[in-house]
């Protein structure tokens, strides 16, 4: 079952009955209508149905009692600032039945072993790259194809970078109004855009990393000693592309919005969980994609395979 991403853009109480998540109106509950009325104005969602809950305002109540809930179900819990930019991510602690087994297999994975493991990531990002280019110019990159190719152990000659000043390069700078475009976390629109969505997908993975009985933050590559998601931003860059290509078909879809990121463009970036990908020759919607990759990047680190399976476009 795919599991679902719940945003909460405008004041609510949160609590949970039952293994539902009861949400409620605070306009309504302070209201003097009858406790009857209250009641059948409540939404409920079941808890085992979420995957992914964002938290968009700055009166949002949620009790403590829905948020042990929510981990326990392996949810993972999005909060945002004021330019509705998320900023924070709530894990559970234990996921998987033998997690202090896979803790293990991590902390002692070789150098070489993460130097391959990183090969495989970059090779897997240019190629998607590749891929969201010749789809949304309707043209061919061979270059990119061959970088892919050219990628060594731990990718000592950087051609991921190289890839991206190229790729970024070519993706939008045909639309009007961005014919400068780069891509910076604080830079000029789509920016936010590509931010957003990949804090939703960050989110994601994390949440399948937990699942796997992996520790998110110990990378095969990212080490920032301030980034509790190093393993996550690693296993993450394949599916980046995915990302680029629901921001492209929304500008050309509905131009460069005035607003930032309005409500509409909101939903339409909650449906990253949902994108169609193909993952061991098989169509699968992205969530349940990246349950099988972080499955893979367990088997490396324990040994059983070399392998990490990552989705294509």
């Amino acid at each position: 079952m795919i599991k679902k991403t719940l945003c909460f853009s405008n004041p609510a109480y949160l609590s949970m009955r039952n293994q539902q998540i009861v949400i409620k109106i605070p306009q309504v509950e302070k209201s003097n209508l009858p406790s009857g009325i209250k009641q059948e104005l409540e939404t409920t969602r079941p808890i085992e149905d979420i995957g992914v809950i964002i938290l968009d305002n700055k009166q949002i109540t949620i009790t403590t009692a829905l948020i042990a809930a929510l981990l326990d179900n392996n949810c993972a819990i999005v909060s945002c600032d004021e330019r509705s930019m998320p900023v924070g991510l709530f894990l559970p602690l234990e996921g998987n039945t033998i997690q202090s087994e896979r803790f293990k297999d991590q902390i002692e994975a070789s150098l070489p072993l993460k130097k391959q493991m990183w090969q495989q990531t970059i090779q897997a990002k240019v190629t998607n790259q590749a891929a969201i280019l010749e789809i949304c110019r309707e043209e061919k990159f061979p270059c990119m194809h061959i970088w892919s190719k050219d990628v060594s152990s731990g990718d000592q000659m950087n051609i991921e970078a190289r890839a991206a000043a190229y790729y970024w390069k070519n993706l939008f700078q045909h639309i009007p109004g961005l014919e400068s475009f780069t891509r910076e976390r604080e830079g000029k629109f789509p920016n936010q855009l590509l931010n957003y969505g990949y804090a939703i997908l960050r989110a994601v993975i994390a949440r399948s990393l937990v699942g796997s009985g992996l520790l998110p933050t110990l990378g095969i590559h990212h080490h920032n000693r301030y980034n509790a998601y190093c393993l996550a931003d690693d296993i993450m860059e394949p599916y980046r592309p995915f990302v680029d290509e629901l921001v492209y078909k929304i500008i050309v879809k509905q131009g460069i919005p005035e607003d930032g990121i309005s409500t509409e463009i909101k939903r339409e970036l909650l449906t990253i969980p949902t994108l169609d990908v193909v993952i061991n020759e098989k169509r699968s919607p992205l969530l349940v994609a990246a349950g099988y990759t972080t499955a893979s990047v367990a088997r490396c680190f324990s040994g059983e395979s070399r392998k990490i399976d990552y989705p294509k476009r």
